[in-house]
């Protein structure tokens, strides 16, 4: 069935796959709220499809409306400021830490910017974070969720493509969604 007046919100830390999610459903059929600010470069080559106004969804909400039937995309920090007066389904990409850790420092270097804190502390702020959060989502009832796993999507994209659609309850075109997904550019992993 087809939940229009729902909000897709494609959420998870920073580096976790919120982009290729973003292109996933770009290319299944949903429309997505973005204002193409930030351009692709060699971190996503392909694109981040942020939209500003999300980022300051704290501030103001009034452009929730506007994007009922639609994804968008916003960092799970954010999340707590999703207000109630709308219905959600989130997709929450999860990734190895370490691996979110060691794209996120890859950016940074390139951008010749320090890390924000030593590793074993990111890791650590993650950790309480993401638990923090998904005991909280838990409990709001206008959210619906579905956790997705990054290194799942590459490696059973079809399998994942169809457990997307089904949550979302809408038929998308998943062989069109698998070919979002490029293997060359999981490039900071961790070994098998």
């Amino acid at each position: 069935m087809n939940l229009p007046q729902e909000i897709i919100v494609v959420s998870g830390l920073p580096r976790s796959g919120t982009s290729l999610m973003m292109q996933m459903l770009s290319k299944g059929g949903v429309e997505i709220v973005t204002d193409h600010l930030r351009s692709p470069d060699p971190d996503n080559p392909r694109g981040y499809f942020e939209y500003e106004a999300a980022k300051n969804i704290e501030d103001d909400a009034s452009w929730l409306p506007t994007a009922r039937g639609k994804a968008v995309k916003m960092i799970s920090m954010l999340l707590y400021h999703l207000p109630p007066s709308e219905r959600y389904r989130i997709l929450f990409l999860e990734r190895d830490l370490a691996e979110v850790l060691q794209s996120q420092e890859t950016m940074l270097r390139r951008m010749n910017r320090p890390s924000a804190a030593p590793s074993a502390e990111m890791l650590s702020a993650y950790q309480t974070h993401l638990e923090r959060l998904h005991e909280w989502l838990a409990g709001r009832t206008e959210i619906s969720l579905l956790r997705v796993g990054y290194r799942n999507l590459l490696n059973e994209p079809a399998t994942e493509a169809r457990r997307i659609a089904q949550f979302l309850g809408r038929n998308l075109d998943l062989a069109a969604m698998t070919t979002a997904i490029d293997p060359a550019l999981y490039r900071n992993r961790k070994p098998d």
